[in-house]
């Protein structure tokens, strides 16, 4: 298998990721009343645990997108293109799918907290940069538990966070300059 051909398959296997990550962005203005924060503002040594940016609603919309890409992904499974480049093995039906896409989902936003943890002990803000952390972040916690269900390879898991880095920069300069985002990282 050329390298080529396995960053595609990358890239196709970590879409529900990807979706999880960026849903909360997209959904930033709709559905207030989960506008709640997840750390409902506790403090840890005199800094917010996570921030007021993440949110209930960037959980349920980022797990919801997530379920729904694997979904998706399982219902082309049955065309034989698809079934060659999913890393996934969705022939045991919707059920699994879903499982895939929650975990995959979860681990992208447990990953994004884990890193917002980090960032608010080192007095990094919101929005300000910590590379590469802030590119891989989702990417390392959907594949830690998305392997929970399935068997992830190292050259899968790496290539995997490698496109990630790449292409969450890309992503996010493009969202910035389109007006999307109010910063580039």
């Amino acid at each position: 298998m050329s390298l080529w051909y396995l960053a595609l398959q990358c890239m196709y296997f970590i879409l529900p990721a990807a979706f999880a990550n960026m849903a909360p962005v997209v959904f930033k203005n709709s559905l207030k009343f989960l506008a709640i924060p997840i750390d409902r503002g506790k403090m840890v040594g005199g800094k917010p645990m996570f921030g007021f940016h993440k949110t209930v609603r960037g959980f349920v919309v980022g797990i919801g997108m997530a379920v729904l890409v694997a979904l998706l992904q399982a219902w082309l499974y049955k065309y034989p293109a698809t079934q060659q480049l999913s890393i996934v093995d969705f022939s045991a039906g919707y059920g699994f799918a879903a499982l895939v896409g929650f975990l995959m989902g979860f681990g992208a936003l447990f990953g994004d907290l884990v890193k917002s943890f980090v960032k608010r002990r080192l007095d990094i803000g919101p929005g300000k940069p910590f590379i590469p952390f802030d590119e891989i972040d989702f990417s390392v916690g959907a594949l830690v538990f998305s392997s929970l269900a399935i068997d992830i390879t190292w050259q899968v898991a790496f290539v995997s966070v490698a496109l990630s880095l790449v292409f969450h920069i890309i992503i996010n300069h493009t969202a910035f300059y389109l007006g999307i985002r109010q910063e580039k990282w």
